[in-house]
């Protein structure tokens, strides 16, 4: 595929796993991988360079390049082969990721970093970056496993058809299947209107069950041609979006959603079953935005 993999470090564990991630990315895509760390200090006019009193390896410039190098280290002894080049740029997390992100294929953090609260279970960096990068994001949480599934959760939205495509496009690299799952309720089933106008505005469940799986398979219909290899599982569920969404995550090596979904309110970047996942997934997720995106 070529093109080139971001990941943001920052010296923490999360960060670390991020970079082995996105070196294993890299390499399934045969594109290059740049480490990238932002450098607050210097716009906020902080020295950042050795004390004339300390050693002359001290400072926080230095500290910030042997971090990068650590995580250098750990990208390609995670994937060998893959080209891995790094930069350190001056700027808030926030501002330099999604700034990179329009030149990337895909731009992979950690759940949290350095400056995380306790008890916070996933970063501002993850969400902010997932609601408004121009490219997918992938965030890493527990530790990936090497089996089992790639997950899309389709509800048929425009917004979700990036979603379904960057999952199959995962689910071939990595040679795994893939699970399309929906999951429905009776309060976010679209009702179609009755042939006969003297009947209700309603469906048996029976029925909306049907036009569930008929949803589904009408979202993978124009996607399934350019991916023939990948064999694609079809589940439906009754049941609520995000728990089902969640369940799923445990035995998944990955689990892909669109930033926003059928429902979503006007204006929200990012929905509450992405959220969600991003809070409470046992995998990575990835983020797919739904439009404005140049990959």
């Amino acid at each position: 595929m070529g093109g080139l993999v971001i990941v943001g470090v920052d010296g923490s564990a999360a960060g670390l796993a991020a970079a082995e991630a996105a070196a294993r990315e890299a390499r399934l895509r045969r594109a290059g991988l740049r480490v990238v760390h932002a450098f607050l200090w210097p716009a906020l006019h902080v020295p950042v360079g050795p004390s004339p009193l300390g050693p002359p390896e001290g400072g926080i410039r230095n500290m910030v390049e042997r971090l990068v190098a650590e995580a250098v280290e750990r990208a390609r002894a995670a994937a060998p082969g893959v080209e891995v080049s790094h930069a350190v740029m001056t700027g808030d997390p926030l501002t330099v990721l999604e700034a990179q992100s329009r030149s990337a294929q895909l731009v992979v953090v950690g759940s949290r970093g350095m400056g995380g609260f306790v008890g916070l279970v996933v970063g501002s960096t993850a969400v902010h970056l997932a609601a408004h990068a121009r490219c997918p994001v992938l965030v890493v949480r527990e530790e990936a496993r090497s089996d089992g599934p790639v997950v899309v959760g389709v509800d048929g939205s425009a917004a979700g058809d990036r979603a379904v495509d960057f999952a199959l496009t995962e689910a071939e690299l990595r040679g795994s299947p893939l699970v399309a799952l929906h999951a429905w309720t009776t309060w976010n089933a679209p009702l179609p209107a009755p042939q006969d106008p003297s009947e209700p505005y309603a469906s048996p469940a029976g029925e909306l069950g049907k036009e569930e799986e008929r949803l589904l398979s009408e979202a993978l219909a124009g996607h399934r041609e350019r991916h023939p290899d990948v064999v694609v599982e079809h589940r439906v569920v009754h049941g609520r979006t995000r728990e089902t969404m969640i369940g799923a995550s445990r035995t998944a090596q990955l689990i892909v959603v669109g930033a926003r979904g059928r429902g979503g309110f006007a204006g929200l970047l990012l929905g509450s079953v992405s959220q969600s996942l991003l809070h409470h997934a046992h995998c990575p997720v990835a983020v797919v935005r739904g439009t404005d995106a140049p990959h």
